[in-house]
């Protein structure tokens, strides 16, 4: 039969480094104990281990017990700090993943603009009494595009903001001026000069806002 104590041969399978050393002080600890005991039992020594005069006695004891315990402590510190790297780095490689297309993003969002605007032009310029005509083709093609580009960028995380009617936020909209309220709350966005984009939640770039503020006329 096994003689050694059960917290020895009872080794914690797929634990934590942490409870992996919580083991490890325990079982030397045990292990300790039981070769003092087995000693004395081969020598026939009954003196116990508080006896001062015992090789083993129990200042010895303390003494590694102590210094079990403070390298416990360092190992479950360096546990932590390990855990704290490895999730920076997942962090870091995760956002990697996300946000290493924000430089491209900035220079195709341009493109998007331009687009946006020759499509508004062309529609501008086309006879609407002529379904049939040149200009009005071109621009349903170009209308096509564009909503085929917005929904490349929907699907790899590019939102367009176009915040009309809400709240200005300094994180997300760039004020380039004021406009008179006219009936919508000061504070709101009233004018939008040019769109802002997100990647994945993160500005890339700021929408350039104008905002209703109170006339200064009083009645």
């Amino acid at each position: 039969p096994n003689l050694l104590p059960a917290s020895i041969c009872q080794m914690p399978i797929h634990c934590s480094l942490k409870s992996y050393a919580t083991w490890v002080w325990e079982s030397f600890r045990s292990l300790y104990l039981f070769s003092t005991a087995a000693q004395q039992r081969s020598t026939g020594d009954d003196c116990g281990p508080e006896d001062p005069q015992h090789p083993l006695g129990e200042p010895t004891l303390k003494h590694k017990a102590t210094k079990l315990e403070e390298q416990v402590r360092d190992l479950t510190k360096a546990v932590a700090d390990s855990e704290n790297v490895r999730r920076r780095t997942q962090k870091f490689v995760e956002d990697a993943k996300l946000f290493g297309i924000q430089s491209f993003c900035r220079d195709l969002v341009e493109v998007a603009d331009i687009l946006e605007k020759t499509t508004k032009n062309v529609e501008e310029e086309a006879e609407p009494s002529n379904p049939n005509s040149t200009l009005k083709k071109i621009c349903e093609g170009l209308s096509l595009i564009e909503a085929k580009l917005q929904s490349v960028f929907s699907k790899h995380g590019l939102q367009k903001m176009n915040p009309i009617g809400g709240k200005c936020d300094p994180y997300d909209h760039e004020i380039i001026c004021h406009v008179p309220s006219d009936g919508m709350q000061p504070g709101t966005v009233a004018l939008v000069t040019q769109v802002g984009y997100k990647l994945h939640g993160r500005t890339i770039r700021h929408a350039h806002v104008g905002v209703a503020v109170e006339s200064q006329e009083r009645l």
